[in-house]
């Protein structure tokens, strides 16, 4: 059965990229963005199942379609057309709050202090182990419902709050029922090397990870039972030095496994330079990154996961993300939702990415949509508006589409709709 829908009247469509041959841009590519505009006739896209197979003028589009059926038409007389945000970095599913240690950190306290009093990610791991399968389902479809809601299509999900194989298993199998509860394409990262649990050392995590934790998740895997895409470590002074996160990621790799870590965050470690050797398609954070690190990145093209949002909370240094786009490394950007940087609106990190590390609009776009898809290795689907490619989009009213980030916050009053797949998930109420 084919299912046809037009939406037509649109000021803009911002294609984000000019031809089907670029999976991500960088460098001065980022500036020269797609679009389609026009302030003196209707423009159009049309939709077969989950599908674009047309964009044009409105009078193009009817003349192309003349004497073909279409189910659904969506009037988007003024508004804009852009791709479907993908969230590249979220850690969505947990329990608890840590409310308390934001009025520390507003109070002087580093984020590693607080870990060393027990809190941070050990204090979330005690809260989720206490909640129930049904109470963390419950909020993980309400946090992903909201992001679906500020045009969010498309998002990474890490464990990372079980530590211990039983508790990791549980959180991917909850992400993996997610699917089924909302209708945001979701990408899992196994993320077990994301603390060290009470009493144990990062060496003998370490060892448990690579030796049992890997070889329990590829039964699962090939089962079929769960599909979980990458692979995750924080390496950081005081978790996971160098080379216990290259045994992990590389002993993720060898089941097939993607590489997306944490690194290069609070402290300098050579992640940057690690993750380009090991072939990591992406690395997140690297506020600390050296320049060999980015010419090491920029030479490999592993893409650097900015999140600004992390960075304004904890008050620390930005990464150098001006250097690194002059460098050639491709940019991508993430919300880092989790407990610790309580936002899961990618409209609020591109107007962070602008202010605070000197994107460019049309650069935060890139690395909110085309760059953040081919992070996660999907962007031969997504991150685009072009003929072929999945219909994951957002209609906003607006006169340009530079509003969606330059109105700080007000995402909820411009996107008019969300749709994922050709099919409409999110309507604003009238």
């Amino acid at each position: 059965m084919t299912l046809r829908t037009l939406i037509y009247g649109a000021r803009q469509i911002v294609t984000v990229t000019r031809n089907n041959d670029e999976k991500f841009l960088c460098g001065k590519d980022m500036q020269a963005i797609g679009i389609i505009k026009s302030d003196v006739v209707g423009l159009s896209l049309m939709i077969e199942n989950e599908n674009i197979i047309a964009i044009g003028t409105d009078d193009d589009i009817a003349r192309q379609f003349e004497g073909i059926e279409v189910d659904k038409k969506i009037d988007a007389s003024g508004c804009c057309i852009l791709p479907g945000f993908v969230d590249a970095h979220t850690h969505p599913i947990w329990a608890g709050d840590r409310v308390h240690e934001y009025a520390k950190k507003l109070a002087g306290a580093t984020y590693m202090e607080i870990m060393r009093e027990g809190g941070g990610i050990g204090f979330t791991v005690e809260k989720t182990k206490l909640a129930t399968d049904k109470e963390l389902l419950v909020s993980l479809v309400a946090r992903l419902k909201r992001m679906l809601q500020a045009g969010t299509t498309h998002v990474e999900c890490k464990t990372g709050y079980g530590l211990e194989w039983s508790d990791e298993l549980r959180l991917l199998k909850l992400l993996e029922q997610a699917r089924s509860h909302v209708s945001i394409g979701i990408s899992i990262t196994y993320c077990a090397a994301h603390a060290i649990p009470k009493n144990r050392t990062a060496e003998e995590m370490t060892e448990d990870i690579v030796n049992k934790q890997i070889k329990a998740l590829k039964k699962f895997i090939d089962s079929k039972e769960i599909n979980v895409n990458d692979i995750d470590v924080f390496c950081e002074k005081g978790v996971y030095d160098i080379e216990q996160s290259r045994r992990i990621l590389l002993a993720g790799k060898e089941i097939g496994l993607g590489i997306n870590f944490h690194g290069d965050e609070l402290n300098y470690t050579g992640s940057a330079e690690m993750g380009a050797d090991i072939g990591a398609r992406a690395i997140s954070h690297l506020e600390c990154i050296s320049d060999d690190g980015i010419r090491a990145m920029a030479s490999a093209k592993t893409f650097a996961v900015i999140l600004p949002h992390t960075g304004y909370l904890l008050r620390i240094e930005m990464p150098p993300v001006r250097r690194m786009i002059d460098a050639g490394v491709p940019v991508a950007l993430g919300t880092d939702a989790n407990p610790n940087a309580f936002s899961s609106a990618m409209s609020i990190s591109m107007n962070l990415a602008c202010v605070l590390c000197h994107m460019s609009l049309e650069e935060a776009l890139v690395a909110a949509t085309i760059n953040s898809a081919a992070a996660l290795g999907i962007s031969d689907k997504y991150g685009s508006l072009e003929v072929g490619k999945k219909a994951d989009l957002i209609i906003c009213r607006c006169p340009s589409w530079e509003h969606i980030i330059y109105q700080f916050g007000d995402h909820t009053h411009l996107i008019l709709y969300v749709l994922k797949h050709g099919a409409i998930v999110y309507v604003k109420a009238k």
